[in-house]
């Protein structure tokens, strides 16, 4: 198995900062793609932002300029730094990896943190 533990969520004021964060463990060889996700009631879960092995970064149009996701490979790690957050980021976020265990692909995701956002 491949488990993922979010950490780093809470209450946070408009246009402060916070830092999400998210280790990858277990039967892992390697992790293609690691992203954030996130979700509120009565919407689907929705990309917030996606990192490749080869750092390249996809941002949802709502987030750009204001989040910026980052990782480690080594430590099979990611970051999302949220600058300037505003009341509609308010969400449980999620974690998610993609890639391949010893005996074949993997997709899992954290249990989630929620993060409010207060204006």
């Amino acid at each position: 198995q491949v488990q993922l533990v979010e950490s780093g969520g809470g209450l946070v004021q408009a246009g402060g900062s916070l830092r999400l964060s998210c280790a990858a463990s277990g039967s892992i060889a390697v992790v293609n793609v690691m992203g954030w996700y996130r979700q509120t009631p009565g919407k689907q879960r929705e990309l917030v932002a996606t990192i490749t092995r080869g750092g390249n970064t996809n941002y949802a149009d709502s987030v750009k300029g204001r989040f910026t996701i980052s990782r480690d490979n080594a430590k099979n790690t990611v970051s999302l730094q949220m600058n300037s957050p505003k009341p509609e980021d308010t969400a449980v976020y999620y974690c998610n990896a993609e890639g391949l265990t010893g005996w074949g692909r993997f997709n899992s995701w954290g249990q989630g943190t929620q993060v409010t956002v207060s204006s």
